[in-house]
């Protein structure tokens, strides 16, 4: 299948700036059409999900560029191994966003059993430093 460049930019939720950016750094490769537009196959839909994927790890357009450049070259087990350290690299950041987000959700849910407390008159609403009073300080509960 073909697309055109506004299909695949709305096919990976990014801007077609961002498609021709990616392309012209030779991140994504592209055809071109008889007006010299560029166009996308199969290929470049499976560049362009190694690429969000590696930019979902936190990789750098730096760090992606170098695992692209490792791609195309010819395969040995240096070329194999560096690959596999940009990986490795990669899922480690995978995994710390994991962590981060697990813990930014276990502080959301405390916020909302705080404001289902004080929804339920069970504590006084302590959210606003200027209201506190002695006894409705957050450090005294």
């Amino acid at each position: 299948m073909i697309y055109t460049l506004k299909q695949f930019a709305q096919m990976f939720d990014i801007t077609e700036h961002t498609v021709r950016y990616y392309t012209d750094i030779n991140l994504l490769p592209c055809l071109r059409d008889k007006q010299n537009r560029r166009i996308f196959n199969e290929e470049s839909v499976n560049w362009m999900q190694g690429i969000v994927c590696l930019k979902g790890c936190g990789a750098s357009i730096d760090d992606i560029k170098e695992y692209c450049r490792l791609c195309r070259l010819p395969e040995s087990k240096e070329n194999l191994q560096a690959r596999y350290q940009i990986i490795l690299k990669q899922r480690e950041q995978a995994y710390k966003r994991i962590e981060e987000a697990k813990a930014t959700a276990s502080y959301m849910d405390s916020k909302v059993k705080h404001y289902e407390e004080i929804l339920l008159g069970i504590i006084p609403d302590d959210s606003n430093p200027e209201n506190w009073t002695e006894t409705t300080r957050p450090d005294k509960h």
